[in-house]
């Protein structure tokens, strides 16, 4: 069944649960220096609430140095290349006007090594000299960080100072790490997330949130390491409560486990699932259900018992992957089973700006971030200009050209992401894995208190089938919502053509 049109954006519509990320960099231009700015954010509200989304995350909007701001030199301020603060403040006013939430990349891990912190902390009798981690002459200056690259560092030149040591930093030698061990800086973490909060932000998407203590490849599976890391989160999220409790913060935590995954539950609203994304995507390719119902009940029973919620951050790809399309090598079909499985599952799932649209884009990392294609003709008003285009993104993958076929990605989407405000149980409901007829399906129940529903993904090229009147499970036989025409109840049970998914009550 073909989407409907995308929905009128001058009226409010229930939650959909669903946040989308932007870097704002790449997002919509309105001063035409090439570079995005949150002046684009504002002008594009009504394209994301007719999309359907609740939320939305910006990545770093504070100053830096770098074209991606993961190196910060100004924790209180705007990049004057995306605006100001008051261009900010109109920003969050204008989306909670349509009911859209607005977190922010809080990158706490480290700072930059221009933030005036970093240049005074070469003097050894600066206060802030212990804000940051410093050799001394019993470290071996080779050892590997846990993210795999150099641990320490020599001073930036034409920043030397006599008789200093090298610097510890985890991602780069641009990137010092902070000290958390030192009260004082973790006074100043809460602080800049209560001035955050206390602008009108809904809550963070924390950076590096596992890096704060993980600093070593001799720490990745050191428990003390993970205590202390839960430690200081759970004083961070004491500490935000003062000025906003509902506060929601989601953190990037890179473990390959639901296990591992669970403990940040206890300070954290949800963490990324990245191990989910992969299997997401593996079964989208394969089009095999690879056990991912069985694997999604153990997670988050995993989730209840660090936490005793039912909630998760699942997701496909962000600025850090392959985008979905190239991952799934333009296989468009394979893509919208990628999105029907993400946009069905509980908790808040994540998209990242262009996905919707198809959008390709693989390594380096500056050729994923590229510019939001708006019109047919590139180069068009808003577009982006900071970065050339270099991944085969035509004209068919615009929101123009997407917007004026019923059978576009950005309709299939925007459908998906309806169902989930229309349906409260695809939203807030628990997950049950039910019995699936063979390995092409993929199926499970939702409910809440308004009842139930059974979700079924047919993965395959062919059609399917499966019983409904499976002995001990509840018999659901109304068809509530289909992705595409053709599928039908009869006393066989459920007949799938290929490549759907269908909701039943």
């Amino acid at each position: 069944m073909p989407a409907p049109a995308l929905a009128d954006a001058t009226h409010q519509q229930p939650s959909s649960g669903v946040y989308y990320e932007i870097f704002v960099r790449s997002w919509y231009d309105t001063n035409g220096d090439g570079i995005g700015d949150l002046n684009g954010v504002t002008a594009k509200l009504d394209y994301l609430q007719s999309l359907g989304v609740s939320g939305i995350w910006l990545m770093p909007i504070n100053p830096s140095p770098s074209y991606h701001g993961y190196d910060i030199t100004d924790y209180y301020g705007i990049n004057p290349q995306y605006g100001n603060m008051h261009d900010f403040e109109h920003l969050l006013a204008e989306a909670h006007k349509r009911g859209i939430k607005v977190i922010m990349d809080l990158v706490i891990n480290h700072s930059s090594n221009e933030h005036p912190w970093f240049k005074a902390a070469l003097d050894p009798n600066s206060p802030y000299h212990g804000w940051y981690a410093w050799a001394d002459k019993y470290t071996d200056l080779d050892t590997l960080s846990a993210t795999g690259v150099s641990a320490w560092h020599a001073q930036p030149a034409g920043m030397k100072h006599a008789g200093m040591r090298d610097y510890l930093g985890i991602f780069a030698p641009t990137m010092p790490d902070l000290n958390y061990d030192n009260p004082a800086v973790r006074a100043e973490m809460v602080k800049i997330g209560r001035y955050w909060l206390g602008k009108g932000v809904d809550g963070f998407r924390l950076d590096a949130a596992q890096h704060i203590y993980d600093d070593l490849q001799s720490d990745v599976d050191d428990p003390t390491v993970l205590a202390k890391n839960i430690a200081w989160w759970t004083e961070f999220r004491h500490g935000i409560d003062a000025v906003n409790p509902h506060a929601y913060v989601v953190g990037e935590v890179t473990r390959p486990s639901a296990t591992e995954l669970a403990p940040y539950f206890k300070p954290l609203d949800a963490v990324f699932n990245f191990p989910l994304a992969t299997q997401l995507i593996d079964c989208a390719r394969r089009e095999r259900n690879l056990s991912l119902a069985v694997i999604l009940e153990h997670t988050y029973a995993a989730y209840r018992a660090a936490s005793g919620r039912l909630d998760d951050a699942p997701f496909l790809s962000n600025h850090d992957q392959e985008r979905v399309m190239s991952q799934l090598d333009d296989n468009p079909q394979h893509m919208r089973m990628a999105a029907a499985l993400l946009l069905t599952l509980p908790g808040q799932p994540y998209i990242y700006y262009g996905e919707e649209l198809g959008t390709r884009g693989h390594k380096p990392d500056s050729a994923m971030r590229e510019p939001m294609r708006w019109q047919r003709t590139s180069g068009g008003r808003g577009e982006t200009t900071w970065e050339a285009p270099t991944s085969g993104n035509g004209a068919e993958v615009s929101v123009e050209a997407e917007q004026v076929d019923p059978n576009s990605l950005l309709h299939y989407y925007s459908m998906l992401i309806h169902w989930r405000s229309e349906i409260s149980a695809l939203r807030d409901g628990s997950f049950r894995v039910y019995p699936e007829a063979n390995d092409h399906l993929v199926v499970w129940e939702r409910a809440d208190a308004q009842g139930a529903v059974l979700v079924v993904h047919n993965l395959s090229g062919a059609p399917q089938s499966m019983p409904l009147d499976v002995p001990g499970e509840p018999h659901f036989n109304h068809l509530l919502r289909q992705s595409t025409t053709g599928a039908t109840i009869d006393a066989e049970g459920l007949q799938l053509p290929p490549y759907s998914s269908v909701v039943l009550q």
